[in-house]
């Protein structure tokens, strides 16, 4: 009898993608035949004019699965789709259905299958497919994936159990600062169990999983870089240079990993940047380049200079989104999170029945 397993998230960007991915590996790498499923595409993007979710691509690369796309996302829960849905233009029954259809014929023959949720549990309530009605749709049990930033992101976990019932088979705490270790464990964990809330894994954040290169940022802004060096250093944050080059100098030398943004004509800016240790890129807003003396010392440097068209708050805007996010999900990534999972959470729980 085939096993399902449904992988939700309190939030988005939990990184719920990877620790699936890693899940269906590691059954895969125990000898299951192991399959995915997404029944509603909620990270989408368009291509040559067609609209759906990269991750039942992703899967099928790292799974080695043939199974066609349609089957694994029978869904694409689009803005267009919801506005349709609302006004009543959806056949509700005829959506459940082909979910239904779909999972079965994934389903057949094999061990396992690993379904992911929404971006966020309570996403699909238009069409009566949260996570909750999914895992009741397809006789799943739930692994909740969680974040934890702050204390009040508890609740947020014991809003997600009271929803899941007694399909929730336990929480998985991901990408957990250092810094929160001793909080998650003297804490939350105990806590949670008292509540009957089993938690079978805390997994720290591990820049190879999440991290977030300069190359990736140079990809999501559409940037020219200007200089032929690395781009592989990380981005963790990010300082907007509107001050004076010697203000911007101090601020500068007190970071690491960061991302300067300025425009192509602050040169002052510009060469505190290349003077700080802890600066990984610099980002010229406003499509203006910089001085070609900037150019050449950044070029000696390794220092990696890109240029975007957009202006400075929405370059910002469109950063904090990527590092947020993470690092979307491949080979490397997924392999790096079975390690992950095998060597802090309870994978034996999490893949037995």
């Amino acid at each position: 009898m085939t096993r399902t397993t449904l992988l939700s998230s309190t939030t988005r960007s939990t990184g719920k993608t990877g620790v699936t991915l890693g899940l269906a590996t590691e059954a895969r790498e125990r000898g299951d035949d192991v399959g995915y499923m997404k029944p509603k595409g909620t990270r989408l993007e368009s291509a040559v004019g067609k609209t759906l979710d990269k991750d039942p691509i992703v899967a099928r690369e790292v799974l080695g699965v043939e199974d066609e796309v349609h089957e694994m996302e029978p869904v694409v829960y689009s803005p267009t789709f919801v506005e349709r849905a609302v006004c009543g233009n959806v056949d509700i029954e005829e959506i459940h259905d082909e979910v239904s259809e779909a999972f079965d014929a994934l389903a057949d023959g094999r061990d396992h299958v690993f379904v992911e949720g929404g971006d966020v549990y309570t996403t699909g309530g238009v069409i009566d497919l949260t996570d909750a009605d999914i895992a009741e749709l397809l006789d799943a049990t739930v692994v909740l994936v969680a974040e934890f930033e702050e204390f009040r992101g508890v609740d947020d976990v014991l809003a997600a159990a009271s929803a899941f019932g007694d399909r929730l088979d336990g929480v998985v705490f991901n990408a957990v600062p250092d810094a929160r270790f001793d909080d998650m464990e003297e804490a939350v964990v105990p806590f949670l169990e008292s509540r009957g809330v089993p938690v079978h894994g805390v997994v720290p954040h591990d820049r190879d999983v999440s991290g977030v290169t300069v190359a990736d940022l140079r990809d999501r802004l559409n940037a020219t870089a200007l200089t032929d060096v690395a781009q592989d250093g990380y981005v963790e944050r990010f300082l907007v240079g509107a001050m004076s080059g010697e203000s911007a100098l101090r601020q500068f030398r007190r970071t690491k990993d960061a991302v300067v943004v300025t425009g192509g004509d602050r040169a002052d800016v510009q060469t505190a940047a290349l003077e700080a240790p802890g600066v990984n890129c610099i980002v010229l807003a406003g499509g203006l380049e910089p001085p070609s003396a900037v150019v050449s010392k950044a070029q000696e440097k390794g220092m990696p200079v890109l240029v975007v068209d957009r202006d400075t708050l929405s370059a910002v805007n469109e950063m904090e989104k990527v590092v947020k996010e993470g690092r979307k999900p491949s080979a490397e990534t997924v392999d790096a999170m079975r390690r992950l999972l095998v060597r802090h959470a309870d994978v034996d729980a999490l893949l037995q029945p």
